[in-house]
This record gives structure tokens, C-alpha cells and sequence, in this order.
């Protein structure tokens, strides 16, 4: 099955990825043979933030992208599971007056 899945990064910043296998996945990105972001070597050691499981690729592939767009408190917020603070972290960000 598809995961979509964050790493936290040696120096503290997020890549957000999707894969078939989540287990060879972060061994990849362990051994710096990932992604062209996580082969930095002050990136690593990663470590596995969060993840979910999905019915198919293209769905994970979208929800993906999705993340990848957001910003780092709504990540955190994901990993952390305050998915009722998602919607509002959403308005803040598009809506100036509320940032």
C-alpha cells in the first residue's frame, strides 16, 4: 500500500515524501540515497516524523503535495495530531489580517 510520510531532518527542517515501501524508503534517505534533500549530509540522520497509509498512489501522491505546501506549524500540527488546529492554521496563512 501507498504511505505518505514526514522526516524530520538532522537540522530540524521536514521532507515530506510518498513511497510503496515506507520501510526501504527510509533506509534510502538514511544512507543519503533519497531524495537530492535528505543525500545533504547535515540533513541526516532523518527520523520518522509521521505517516499514513492510503487505498491508492494517486491519492497519496495528491495528499503529498498537499503537505508539501504547507506551513511548518501545520505540519507540527499534523505530526502532533491537532488535526481541529489544521482549518485555522489554513486561514491564517492565505488570509493576511489573521497572520
Amino acid at each position: 500500500m501507498p504511505w505518505v510520510y514526514i522526516l524530520r531532518c538532522a537540522d530540524d527542517s521536514f521532507y515530506v515524501g510518498s513511497t510503496v515501501d515506507l520501510p526501504r524508503r527510509l533506509a534510502e534517505h538514511q544512507r543519503g540515497d533519497g531524495a537530492a534533500y535528505t543525500r545533504i549530509r547535515r540533513r541526516r540522520p532523518v527520523t520518522l516524523a509521521w505517516s499514513a497509509e492510503f487505498d491508492s498512489i494517486e491519492v497519496a501522491f495528491r495528499y503529498e503535495k498537499q503537505i508539501q505546501g504547507w506551513s511548518r506549524a501545520k505540519r507540527l500540527a499534523l505530526m502532533e495530531g491537532r488535526l481541529e488546529d489544521l482549518p485555522e492554521l489554513s486561514r491564517s496563512r492565505s488570509d493576511p489580517r489573521l497572520a
